[in-house]
Protein backbone atom coordinates (compact mmCIF):
# COMPACT_ATOMS: atom_id res chain seq x y z
CA UNK A 1 0.00 0.00 0.00
CA UNK A 2 1.73 3.31 -1.11
CA UNK A 3 -1.48 5.40 -1.01
CA UNK A 4 -0.31 8.61 -0.11
CA UNK A 5 -2.02 10.82 1.88
CA UNK A 6 -1.58 14.89 2.79
CA UNK A 7 -2.57 17.52 5.39
CA UNK A 8 -1.84 20.90 6.57
CA UNK A 9 -4.26 22.92 3.86
CA UNK A 10 -5.86 25.82 4.81
CA UNK A 11 -7.05 29.39 4.69
CA UNK A 12 -4.21 32.24 4.78
CA UNK A 13 -3.99 35.56 4.06
CA UNK A 14 -1.30 36.81 1.11
CA UNK A 15 2.39 36.64 2.30
CA UNK A 16 1.56 34.37 4.64
CA UNK A 17 3.20 30.77 4.94
CA UNK A 18 1.71 26.86 5.46
CA UNK A 19 3.64 24.17 5.17
CA UNK A 20 1.94 20.93 3.62
CA UNK A 21 2.82 17.56 4.48
CA UNK A 22 2.25 13.74 2.21
CA UNK A 23 2.72 10.70 4.39
CA UNK A 24 2.80 7.62 2.35
CA UNK A 25 3.59 3.80 3.87
CA UNK A 26 5.90 0.95 2.18
CA UNK A 27 8.94 0.13 3.00
CA UNK A 28 9.94 1.70 -0.71
CA UNK A 29 9.26 5.54 0.00
CA UNK A 30 13.15 6.27 1.06
CA UNK A 31 14.09 4.89 -2.80
CA UNK A 32 11.54 6.62 -4.65
CA UNK A 33 11.07 10.14 -5.99
CA UNK A 34 8.15 12.09 -4.61
CA UNK A 35 6.69 15.35 -6.11
CA UNK A 36 3.72 18.08 -5.24
CA UNK A 37 1.58 19.31 -7.92
CA UNK A 38 -1.85 21.74 -7.50
CA UNK A 39 -4.41 22.52 -9.46
CA UNK A 40 -6.81 25.94 -9.24
CA UNK A 41 -10.05 25.93 -10.54
CA UNK A 42 -10.90 26.12 -13.96
CA UNK A 43 -7.00 24.94 -15.00
CA UNK A 44 -5.06 22.07 -15.41
CA UNK A 45 -2.65 20.19 -13.10
CA UNK A 46 0.43 21.34 -12.90
CA UNK A 47 3.90 20.45 -11.25
CA UNK A 48 4.70 22.40 -8.56
CA UNK A 49 8.05 20.49 -7.17
CA UNK A 50 9.62 17.08 -7.23
CA UNK A 51 12.40 16.04 -4.39
CA UNK A 52 14.27 12.95 -5.64
CA UNK A 53 15.17 9.19 -3.08
CA UNK A 54 18.54 11.17 -2.50
CA UNK A 55 17.46 15.03 -2.07
CA UNK A 56 17.33 16.40 -5.62
CA UNK A 57 14.91 18.84 -6.34
CA UNK A 58 13.06 20.76 -8.87
CA UNK A 59 10.94 23.40 -8.90
CA UNK A 60 8.08 25.17 -11.42
CA UNK A 61 9.45 28.74 -12.56
CA UNK A 62 6.14 30.44 -10.63
CA UNK A 63 7.16 29.29 -7.09
CA UNK A 64 10.85 29.24 -6.66
CA UNK A 65 12.56 30.99 -3.67
CA UNK A 66 9.04 31.10 -1.92
CA UNK A 67 7.93 27.23 -1.79
CA UNK A 68 10.83 24.16 -0.67
CA UNK A 69 10.27 20.67 -0.94
CA UNK A 70 12.29 18.12 1.86
CA UNK A 71 11.41 14.93 2.99
CA UNK A 72 12.35 12.57 5.79
CA UNK A 73 12.69 9.33 5.41
CA UNK A 74 12.57 8.13 8.40
CA UNK A 75 9.16 9.39 9.19
CA UNK A 76 7.93 8.66 5.38
CA UNK A 77 7.27 12.19 4.96
CA UNK A 78 7.41 15.02 2.03
CA UNK A 79 6.36 18.58 2.88
CA UNK A 80 5.86 21.45 1.35
CA UNK A 81 6.88 24.79 3.07
CA UNK A 82 5.18 27.50 1.11
CA UNK A 83 6.27 31.24 2.20
CA UNK A 84 4.74 34.35 0.87
CA UNK A 85 1.63 33.26 -0.75
CA UNK A 86 -0.50 35.19 -3.07
CA UNK A 87 -3.32 34.44 -4.02
CA UNK A 88 -2.59 32.90 -7.32
CA UNK A 89 -1.24 30.36 -5.57
CA UNK A 90 -5.03 28.73 -4.30
CA UNK A 91 -5.13 25.00 -5.71
CA UNK A 92 -5.84 22.01 -4.54
CA UNK A 93 -2.22 20.50 -3.77
CA UNK A 94 -1.91 16.91 -4.36
CA UNK A 95 0.65 14.58 -2.72
CA UNK A 96 2.62 12.17 -5.99
CA UNK A 97 4.62 9.00 -5.50
CA UNK A 98 6.10 7.96 -8.33
CA UNK A 99 6.86 4.89 -9.68
CA UNK A 100 6.12 2.59 -12.94
CA UNK A 101 2.72 4.37 -12.58
CA UNK A 102 1.84 8.00 -10.39
CA UNK A 103 0.06 7.18 -6.91
CA UNK A 104 -2.31 10.33 -6.11
CA UNK A 105 -2.99 11.25 -2.49
CA UNK A 106 -6.90 13.12 -2.01
CA UNK A 107 -5.69 16.77 -2.06
CA UNK A 108 -5.59 19.35 0.22
CA UNK A 109 -7.22 23.18 -0.06
CA UNK A 110 -5.01 25.90 0.26
CA UNK A 111 -7.04 29.06 -0.37
CA UNK A 112 -4.86 32.68 -0.27
CA UNK A 113 -6.96 35.56 0.53
CA UNK A 114 -5.71 39.23 -0.90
Amino acid sequence: QVQPVESGGGLVQAGGSLRLSCAASGSIFSLVSMGWHRQAPGKQRELVATITAGGNTTYADSIKGRFTISRDNAKRTVYLQMNSLKPEDTAVYYCALYLSSTYWGQGTQVTVSS
